[in-house]
């Protein structure tokens, strides 16, 4: 039987597969694993944080993890733990120099990001391949809206890709989720966002 309790440090290195598996591809997967353990891990240790792994009695199925208080986080996350960022990303960095600029604006120009008083974002969900379709996606993301929304949130944004991602747009779009506004990165990346209000307004 599935288990859904916060994530733990022990869950990292699964967690951290589970996105490998997830995100194969993606500019945080290319990092490599080293990055993506300091990642989760900052994630754990910023107590605005909501983290959650879906069990069973043998592996970590899926996760989701976020912020109730997004606005500084990754100047949080650098002032706790620059020393791990900076290792993790020496060798990912040597192998392609092009990195440190798109880590530059991930992890340094995104602290201007702006976020309404009482905007969760939810940052990352994944459920192992050969689990998706069970529907551990849909319990994952509902038991991260009620958390946000017993530490009194309003609502929660997330940001997924726009093209060829079709399965993506649809489980937001199915769970509730209003898409509020679409935009370009700066490498070029068709972007939507959605925002789920919370407080009863929507329902999952």
């Amino acid at each position: 039987m599935n288990d859904i309790r916060e994530m733990t440090l022990d869950d990292v290195p699964s967690v951290v597969d589970v996105h490998l598996a997830s995100f194969m591809g993606f500019f945080l997967s290319s990092l490599g694993t080293h990055f993506l353990r300091e990642l989760y891990k900052s994630i754990l240790m910023d107590e605005t944080r909501i983290a959650l792994v879906c069990t069973n009695e043998r592996e970590v199925l899926g996760f989701v993890a976020g912020s109730t208080h997004p606005v500084g986080f990754y100047d949080r996350a650098l002032k706790r733990n620059w020393r791990g960022f900076v290792i993790a990303s020496i060798l990912p960095i040597l192998k392609n120099p092009m990195m440190a600029i798109r880590l530059w604006r991930r992890l340094i120009a995104k602290r201007g990001t702006r976020f309404d008083s009482g905007d969760a974002l939810l940052m990352s969900v994944a459920v192992s391949p050969n689990r998706q379709g069970n529907g551990i996606g849909r319990q994952l993301v509902s038991k991260f809206l009620e958390e946000a929304n017993s530490r009194g949130c309003v609502s929660v944004s997330l940001s997924t890709d726009a093209l060829e991602n079709d399965s993506a747009n649809r489980f937001y779009r199915g769970m509730k989720f209003q898409l509020s506004k679409e935009y370009i990165t700066t490498e070029g990346r068709r972007m939507n966002e959605y925002v789920y209000t919370l407080n009863g307004k929507h329902g999952a």
